[in-house]
């Protein structure tokens, strides 16, 4: 693992008191992040990309709300590691592209794709990953008519800056649309500067689209190509847990696999026992519910990195 600081610590800020409404000032096809709870609650890339990590409360559970621009990494973690509450922040260092984040209680640091710490007190431990997906904001809204959003702040960071030194934030524009158009990967890609990483197989892409799930000590990538392929369902055992993968209209989901099938439509929405699932929020249109599973999505170079190049679903 290649660790390195590249901007100063603290100078992407991480939201510590996030505020939240029903109304949403960004456009409906915005990806968000969604965490269920009551309310459910929306996080969107938009603010994510100037701050990246959000520490949260949702139903009284502490959660810290995880984006990795460079690796397309959106993971949602449980904050508490044995009897104490973590408050995190941004290094500023990455670790294979990947952000570190460290801890405010300890000091130790944290990959962000994988939630193991790599370095201080508390080496060796791992955040627990809480279920959630990414999807449209008009999904979000359609699917919790009481959902709130998170709402931008007054701040600075270096991600709206041309240099390391943090620069007032305008979230109407995206300091990735650059990055995420090209073939390139890393932190060398998106300066433009710098030796640049190689991807040498050629089944994927390194900026794939996948959706990581882990079980005991298996791990399973699910690019978005080959779920498609199968006609955009698969569903499949990692480790002791049965799960269905879907890609819908908005999106990769895996929920516990339910004791019925399920089907994709030509327009990419999901049915199965007589009704129609909301992939958003698992829910059906006589009340009933999926289970969605823990998972990471991520990019394949992101997701090769922590797993090796055999983890991938074939």
């Amino acid at each position: 693992m290649n660790v390195r600081q590249v901007i100063p610590r603290d100078a992407i800020p991480s939201i510590d008191d996030p505020e939240f409404d029903t109304d949403y000032a960004g456009d409906g096809t915005d990806e968000v992040v969604v965490v269920e709870g009551e309310p459910a609650k929306a996080y969107p890339v938009r603010i994510l990309n100037y701050h990246e990590v959000v520490n949260d409360d949702v139903d009284d559970i502490p959660l810290a709300v995880t984006w990795c621009p460079l690796c397309g990494s959106a993971v949602v973690y449980e904050r508490r590691v044995g009897d104490r509450t973590l408050t995190f922040g941004v290094s500023g260092k990455l670790a294979d592209d990947d952000l570190v984040m460290y801890d405010r209680e300890t000091d130790s640091e944290w990959k962000q794709s994988l939630g193991n710490c790599i370095s201080g007190e508390l080496e060796g431990e791992s955040l627990s990953v809480v279920p959630a997906s990414l999807t449209t904001y008009a999904e979000f809204e359609d699917a919790y008519s009481d959902g709130t959003v998170l709402q931008p702040t007054v701040a600075k960071s270096e991600a709206a800056s041309k240099t390391d030194e943090p620069a007032e934030i305008d979230y109407g524009t995206n300091p990735y649309q650059g990055y995420f158009e090209t073939d390139g990967f890393g932190l060398g890609a998106h300066r433009g500067t710098g030796q640049q990483r190689e991807w040498t197989r050629t089944d994927l892409d390194p900026k794939t689209v996948v959706l990581g799930i882990e079980s005991g000590n298996d791990a399973v990538g699910f690019p978005l190509p080959r779920i498609e392929e199968a006609g955009r369902i698969v569903v499949t055992t990692v480790g002791d847990r049965e799960v269905v993968v879907v890609s819908t209209h908005d999106g990769l989901h895996a929920f516990e696999n339910p004791p019925f099938d399920l089907d994709v439509t030509d327009d990419g929405r999901l049915v199965g026992d007589g009704t129609h699932w909301t992939t958003a929020s698992g829910q059906s249109d006589d009340g009933c519910s999926l289970t969605r599973v823990p998972s990471r999505r991520l990019f394949a170079f992101a997701w090769q990195d922590d797993h090796g190049a055999e983890s991938f679903y074939k």
